[in-house]
């Protein structure tokens, strides 16, 4: 299913353009703003200076088209016309097996999107990468348990729809809060301290903040391990609740039909 997931990445090309293309466009206006703020807070905002506020606006760049902060899935649309029920009789479990493929496709963006992005934040941001084993080792390994909790939650707004059948309305909801407490318009570290709690006690900041901290160098060594750990706990959490939710929503689901 991954390798399903990854050759149909693969297929559209010029869809990866185009978000490459609006990708840049935003990563320009978002890095002008957010240096001119660092630049009038005398060179230093919060944790962040010149060189990390850049590296911080790229790399959400870069990511953005494999983390899923929109909440759209494609199990949502068989949830709704009942296509699901296809899903579910074959010999593999759904959660797994809608994750793997949605992982694939996302990993894929990378290439044609994330890649580039990193590459014109070097060249013309300025931007700097730890380039060591440890440091490189560990981004990777964020930057693939980010997608995949993110997708792992996007699972949980589609088998809502084992009750509810229409879930727009949730992915609405949902793309406007994990937009904002992934750190994906400001770093997380930059919220009030209420604010910051509260998004430590949700999965959001592990699928976007905490892959570019890593990968960025802001943390490193055994700060980077305990961050990427935290990702896999909440990846192990978000597993056994959707578990839960799909044993519960098969028992509910009725379709009708041909």
């Amino acid at each position: 299913m991954f390798a399903a997931g990854w050759r149909r990445g693969a297929r559209y090309r010029g869809a990866a353009i185009g978000g490459l293309v609006a990708n840049a466009t935003f990563g320009f206006l978002k890095a002008s703003i957010l240096v001119a703020a660092v630049d009038a807070g005398g060179g230093r905002m919060g944790a962040y200076d010149t060189a990390s506020i850049t590296a911080y606006t790229w790399l959400s760049q870069a990511l953005l088209g494999s983390v899923n902060l929109t909440g759209q899935s494609d199990l949502a649309d068989r949830m709704k016309d009942g296509s699901v029920a296809i899903d579910l009789l074959r010999p593999v479990d759904l959660q797994t097996a809608s994750t793997a493929q949605e992982v694939g496709r996302a990993l894929f963006a990378l290439l044609p999107r994330g890649v580039p992005l990193v590459a014109l934040g070097v060249v013309v941001g300025g931007m700097r990468l730890p380039l060591d084993a440890l440091s490189s080792g560990l981004g990777a390994v964020s930057i693939v348990a980010g997608t995949i909790l993110s997708y792992l939650t996007v699972y949980l707004v589609a088998v809502v729809g084992f009750w509810s059948v229409e879930t727009r309305g949730l992915q609405l909801a949902y793309m406007i809060i994990s937009g904002f407490l992934a750190g994906l318009f400001v770093p997380v570290l930059l919220f009030p301290g209420w604010l910051f709690a509260l998004a430590q006690a949700t999965p959001f900041p592990s699928m976007l903040q905490t892959p570019i901290d890593v990968v960025s160098g802001r943390i490193t060594n055994w700060d980077a391990v305990q961050a990427v750990a935290v990702q896999f706990a909440w990846i192990a959490a978000v597993l056994v609740v959707g578990q839960l939710m799909t044993r519960a929503g098969r028992r509910r689901l009725e379709v009708q039909g041909g």
